[in-house]
């Protein structure tokens, strides 16, 4: 017969098996297997291949389960992955922070993981695992030695951070900034910002605190009403203050506690900073050992790359885009005293009814110093006014295929597109 248990009970088998899968192709020896659904999948259809692969257990939810002792049927695997998160997070001492917001989260999580690693035992998100499941199985991860757990949080729909916060129960948390992003889900950027603001609804709710950026309008509005707020930016309310000293090819500044050279190209990435500066500060991390933490991150992932390939000097920031990060790393990239410039942009996903006025609104923002400038996908095409030189691609595997014909060399190119796009293509032949 398949196994009826309460959540105290599945954390029991968790204790004696403390490694959890949701997918059955790599699912380790010994673990729990959770059966999730997907649009083109049902994991509950993989349970006895996983079993005989050395699973010690699999949590299903369909009521057609073989019979087997080492099956847990529950009403919903994903609610029960989350359940169980959040149970294991209650008996895990750590200090819980979170990290959200339209531009810059995984950045930022990265350098406040990095900073708090320099002295205390830190888990944090791998990647992008900021989801609905990948929050979970981070939690999950939660060891008694650990001191903090720094979580990501992403969102494309109304709801979504307040129920991640449900199951993280972050006594921290921080929001980045807020901007023009997955509005297809949103509805509208009023509706990105109320759903940032959950985080802040739910910290103040606990009696948390809130890390935030003295110089940002907007949140500056919404965190005013916190009872606990730890600032940092250039205004003299900011408990921690900075100031960008250089940016080409990478981000200079300083602060309270001395002066730092990233490895992040774009001035864009100063709050960023600021804001891990900020957390690992307050936690009583030294100046000393913050800023050997932040020199010595180097961005992976096509994130705030500064790259010299010996033919031309790219500035690489290819995971994500939307209209505010477009924005700004154009600024940044209008600021750059270099020549030859070129831009290589790939299009903006999940505008919605918003995309073709936010493509157009890009497109008229390319200042015309810019030498050379390669556009790709069908958003662009549709796009009007574009200067006869500019270059329109359908798809990366175009742009490469003009690439390994029409070699470059001796530009600086900025390379931003979403994800989708796999603008990494490109990179080998640049």
């Amino acid at each position: 017969m398949n196994i009826m248990i309460n959540i105290e009970q599945l954390y029991s088998v968790f204790q004696q098996h403390p490694v959890v899968s949701t997918d059955s192709r790599t699912c380790p020896p010994d673990a729990v297997f959770f059966a999730l659904k997907g649009d083109t999948f049902d994991g509950n259809d993989y349970i006895e291949q996983v079993l005989a692969a050395g699973a010690a257990y699999a949590v299903g939810d369909r009521t057609d389960l073989p019979n087997d002792k080492r099956i847990i049927r529950v009403d919903n695997a994903l609610q029960t992955l989350q359940d169980l998160a959040n149970y294991h997070r209650k008996q895990m001492p750590a200090t819980v922070i979170a990290v959200t917001g339209t531009n810059g989260k995984t950045t930022t999580k990265e350098l406040i993981a990095a900073a708090l690693l320099s002295q205390y035992s830190t888990l944090y998100t791998q990647g992008n695992l900021n989801n609905h499941i990948g929050v979970p199985l981070t939690l999950l991860q939660l060891q008694p030695e650990h001191r903090f757990a720094v979580i990501e949080m992403g969102a494309n729909h109304p709801g979504e951070i307040r129920a991640l916060c449900r199951i993280a129960e972050p006594g921290y948390g921080l929001i980045t900034n807020v901007g023009k992003a997955h509005l297809e889900g949103f509805g509208s950027f009023e509706g990105v910002i109320r759903t940032k603001v959950e985080l802040y609804d739910f910290l103040r709710s606990r009696g948390g605190t809130v890390f935030a950026s003295s110089d940002n309008p907007v949140l500056r509005d919404l965190y005013g009403s916190l009872p606990s707020v730890i600032r940092y930016g250039t205004t003299s309310e900011a408990l921690i203050r900075g100031k960008i000293v250089a940016s080409a090819p990478v981000l200079t500044m300083e602060w309270d506690g001395g002066s730092i050279t990233t490895h992040l190209a774009g001035s864009y990435n100063f709050e960023n900073v600021l804001a891990a500066i900020c957390v690992a500060s307050y936690f009583g991390v030294e100046r000393e050992t913050i800023n050997a933490a932040i020199e010595n991150y180097i961005p992976v992932n096509n994130r705030s790359q500064h790259v010299d390939t010996g033919r031309n000097h790219l500035i690489i920031d290819a995971y994500n885009a939307n209209p505010s990060s477009m924005q700004a790393a154009l600024e940044n990239f209008n600021a750059l005293k270099v020549r030859p410039k070129m831009l290589i942009l790939g299009e903006m996903k999940e505008l919605g009814d918003y995309s073709r006025e936010e493509h157009q609104q890009l497109t008229d923002y390319i200042l015309p110093d810019i030498h050379t400038v390669f556009l790709i996908g069908e958003n662009y095409a549709a796009c009007t006014s574009l200067p006869s030189e500019w270059k329109l691609f359908p798809m990366t595997d175009a742009l490469v295929e003009y690439l390994q014909a029409n070699p470059l060399r001796g530009y600086h190119i900025l390379i931003k597109g979403s994800r989708s796009n796999r603008l990494e293509k490109i990179i080998p032949y640049l």
